[in-house]
């Protein structure tokens, strides 16, 4: 008979949480300092993009590399994969200096730690475009979709650039033959 009781006193009390008012919402539709819903204390936050930017290429180049900053959540993540229409495929890439050798490799994750910063930069981790469907040119800019792990997908523009400092005509194209 207690199992009974205990189990109505749940129901009820669930009932009970469940027909409480929604937050008190501004007239701008959102909600008013100190009212927060559960799943907006419960729910990680995505990690964020910032600072994208691809290199561009010249006709006939296959491959180019995008680059960014990915700022982590109130959790960790893994950027996991990459899309874009501007590629027939993204791949997540890796860089380093093996002897007097320059490796680069695909990998299958890249690590975001909560609340800290991981830069996708040129000689490091980066995007691998392979297949571009035309060249990128200085001034464009594209949606790029990163897939993460726990917060799915987040998506960021990216803008074809060269790199800081270095004039457009001296852009170099990225040699899709090193790995």
């Amino acid at each position: 008979m207690t199992i009974r009781r205990l189990l109505l006193a749940a129901v009820a009390a669930s009932a009970w949480v469940c027909a409480l008012p929604a937050p008190a919402q501004t007239p701008g539709g959102t909600a008013k300092a100190g009212a927060h819903t559960a799943a907006q204390t419960a729910a990680p936050s995505a990690p964020r993009a910032i600072d994208a930017w691809a290199r561009p290429t010249v006709p006939g180049q296959p491959g180019g590399g995008a680059f960014l900053t990915l700022e982590g959540g109130r959790v960790a993540d893994r950027l996991v994969a990459a899309r874009s229409d501007v590629a027939q495929r993204v791949e997540l890439h890796s860089m380093r200096m093996v002897g007097n050798v320059m490796q680069m490799r695909q990998v299958s994750a890249i690590d975001v730690p909560a609340g800290q910063k991981v830069s996708l930069a040129p000689g490091g981790w980066h995007l691998m475009f392979s297949g571009l469907k035309q060249p990128l040119k200085v001034g464009e800019r594209f949606p790029l979709v990163l897939h993460f792990e726990r917060a799915g997908d987040v998506t960021v523009q990216v803008e074809v650039k060269t790199q800081d400092g270095m004039p457009a005509d001296a852009a170099m194209p990225m040699d899709m033959k090193m790995h």
